[in-house]
């Protein structure tokens, strides 16, 4: 059944439809899974990946469903909740169908974005456990990625304290002379907090640490995280994890978890998160949370464990990319899918009318601020100059060899009219494309478009990489700027040059993934410019090194991995029913 979704709060949904939510009982029935294959954890329960895959390892995989969205407006599209109608609406043809979406941070959840559980009747349950720490993942990720932080100020003390002879007999470890103007790593936690952005550390006398200047991150931008979501089993997540960079040495080599002797421990921390977490549509479909690395710096999916046993376990598997096709489908395309071998059947543009007419000219949209009227009224003017962007998104998909499907994610202010230009453009473009109510009526809003995925996953497959492994790292940039973004070129910092170079250089980095880094909010560097801009050059100014999970970072613009708490937050209306126990306020 669907809910009023324009009278009931989303946590009010989910607080009525966990009544039915499948215990992990049931779930172990309806999947067919073994009985040491599931993992209980009070409402929720885990899956044991490496039982699942193994165990179905000469299995045919499924059709595997990629959903993306167009260059949003501050406010979102709604791919989450799109990627849950998606479920709902194969549900309701009968279809075997499952999926899997990212881990929200604390911080969203706690600021203006609120959490990342879809909306309305296409809605991802229980709300409150999946907003507030889940089953412990991000936890973990914190615990391991601050234990390296502790492993090397503690070894900095030492360091500084203690003469040669005097280290190798208390720390049995070779002297590792650290720059303390090169320390790569910060400190991380899962809120947006930027008065942590910059501080001081180690204040005090010779024995409280080493001072010098440090960071905090937020929790989703670690390193770990981002090794979390490309690994393919637990030998692959040890290996990265001692691998990590977190400083430079005074000759500048780099110093790793490994040289401190802290990766063994961090993978102890992290032991239980390779297991996908197992929740539910608001219409009891089955839907993996799993890993929620940041899309700006990172490769922005869910993981590669939960697509392997994912496509094993369904027939049709449905997995979402963070932010536009520009970002989220690029390293979808270009990274994910080279590190997992698989290949899409399908990808799924999510559309608003609103975002295309903010494209078209539009007024600016603000997040925490009221969407202007201009965009709850018909404007076909402000339509078709912002389908363009719509068009540009299409042509990035068509360049993979997939043929997209446009989902109209319509809103009740949306005409018939407007809703027509859209379909007009995007069929004219070569693309399927589908009118979705998801939001409004669940599985039976989004029929259409559920319709449009079986039939697009009929199509013969072309996939195929936008570049080979073997172009080099200025080149794949270049060619990501030009035919990704529709920048004329690239244009380098000396200094990022200068890295560039040095990196290409060097045979060790031939097999890192390119992992651009830039705004969402454009196809630009710039977030302010909108729609399809043309004469426009990419600015790189920096090179990141992610040697755990085998990145190169180059970076277009300025990306804060500590974002900040607004002056209304969405923490002032999350409270607690002291009578029950409920949380309340959740969106």
């Amino acid at each position: 059944m669907s809910y009023d979704a324009t009278k009931m709060a989303d946590w009010q949904i989910s607080e009525v439809a966990e009544v039915n939510m499948p215990t992990p009982d049931v779930w172990k029935e309806k999947l067919g899974l073994q009985k040491d294959e599931i993992i209980p954890m009070g409402k929720l329960c885990k899956l044991d990946f490496m039982k699942i895959i193994n165990r179905l390892k000469d299995k045919p995989d499924g059709k595997y469903i990629e959903v993306t969205a167009i260059t949003p407006t501050p406010l979102g599209e709604g791919k989450s909740t799109t990627t849950l109608g998606i479920l709902e609406g194969l549900g309701k043809r009968g279809k075997n169908v499952g999926g899997c979406i990212r881990q929200p941070s604390g911080g969203p959840t706690m600021n203006i974005k609120g959490t990342a559980a879809g909306g309305g009747n296409a809605l991802l349950i229980p709300m409150t456990e999946f907003s507030l720490g889940l089953t412990g993942d991000i936890n973990d990720i914190v615990n391991a990625h601050n234990l390296a932080m502790v492993a090397l100020t503690s070894r900095m003390q030492h360091e500084r304290n203690y003469n040669d002879e005097q280290l190798q007999r208390l720390t049995k470890m070779r002297r590792l002379d650290v720059d303390p103007t090169r320390v790569e790593m910060g400190w991380i936690m899962d809120f947006c907090a930027q008065s942590l952005r910059n501080i001081i550390i180690g204040l005090g006398g010779r024995m409280d640490g080493f001072c010098m200047q440090s960071k905090f991150g937020i929790a989703v931008s670690s390193e770990c995280m981002a090794i979390l979501s490309i690994v393919r089993d637990l030998a692959d997540l040890r290996e990265r994890l001692n691998n990590i960079t977190v400083a430079f040495d005074k000759s500048g080599k780099p110093v790793t978890t490994g040289d401190l002797g802290v990766g063994g421990a961090m993978t102890a921390w992290m032991r239980n998160t390779i297991n996908p977490t197992l929740m539910s549509s608001a219409e009891y479909q089955p839907c993996m949370v799993h890993a929620g690395p940041f899309a700006n710096i990172a490769v922005g999916q869910s993981s590669i464990i939960a697509d392997r046993i994912g496509l094993k376990m369904f027939d049709y598997h449905v997995t979402e990319s963070g932010f536009a096709a520009d970002i989220g489908f690029e390293k979808f395309w270009n990274v994910k899918c080279r590190y997992s071998g698989l290949k899409p059947h399908v990808s799924v543009l999510t559309s608003t009318i609103r975002a295309l007419k903010m494209h078209g000219g539009g007024p600016k949209v603000v997040a925490g601020i009221p969407l202007p009227e201009d965009y709850k009224k018909e404007n076909l003017k402000l339509l078709e100059k912002g389908v363009e962007n719509m068009v540009h998104h299409i042509n990035t998909i068509r360049k993979s060899g997939i043929n997209p499907v446009v989902c109209v994610n319509r809103f009740h202010t949306d005409t018939d009219a407007e809703v027509t230009m859209v379909r007009k453009a995007a069929e004219a473009a070569g693309a399927r494309c589908a009118e979705s109510e998801h939001w409004l009526k669940g599985g039976e809003g989004a029929l259409e478009l559920a319709d449009a995925i079986i039939e697009a996953c009929k199509d013969e497959s072309h996939f195929k990489f936008l570049y080979p492994l073997e172009m080099k790292l200025r080149e794949r940039v270049d060619l990501i700027a030009k035919e990704v973004y529709g920048a004329d070129g690239v244009s380098w910092l000396p200094d990022a040059e200068a890295k560039a170079k040095m990196l290409e250089s060097d045979s060790k980095y031939n097999d890192y993934a390119t992992m651009m880094v830039k705004t969402h909010l454009s196809l630009t560097h710039d977030p302010a410019v909108k729609g399809v801009p043309k004469g426009w050059t990419l600015p790189i100014r920096d090179v990141l090194i992610y040697s755990g999970a085998k990145f190169l970072c180059p970076c277009a613009g300025t990306i804060s991995l500590m974002p900040g708490t607004s002056s209304d937050p969405a923490f002032r209306k999350v409270d607690v029913d002291v009578n029950t126990g409920k949380v309340t306020g959740l969106f």
